[in-house]
């Protein structure tokens, strides 16, 4: 007999992240998450509950379980080797006479 904490779980609906888009053209941002059996479903209810005042002009679902991300412990070490390559920033660079500077 298993206990109540574990069939909760088992019949539990997967955990869903949601990243808006404001109206102004930002990038996405991250909103809130929920719980959904679908794809489809999580992006329903995302909109239901993320954008039911017309703030986002576009919506992101992603299952929880489908992100790995970096630790906190990975702070150092992990972020370690893109101090040594300053040329990846834009100021080493200029851009080609045909290309127009945004004012």
């Amino acid at each position: 007999m298993s206990n109540s904490k574990e069939s909760n779980y088992d019949t539990q609906w997967p955990l869903w992240e949601v990243f808006t888009q404001p109206r102004d053209g930002k990038p996405h941002e991250h909103a809130g998450s929920l719980h959904a059996p679908d794809a489809e479903k999580a992006l329903e209810n995302a909109r239901d509950v993320y954008a039911r005042r017309k703030e986002a002009v576009n919506i992101w679902v992603v299952q929880t379980e489908d992100i790995t991300a970096s630790t906190p412990e990975d702070q150092g070490p992990f972020f370690d080797p893109a101090n040594d390559k300053p040329y990846r920033y834009p100021k080493f660079y200029n851009p080609p006479r045909a290309v127009k500077k945004r004012s």
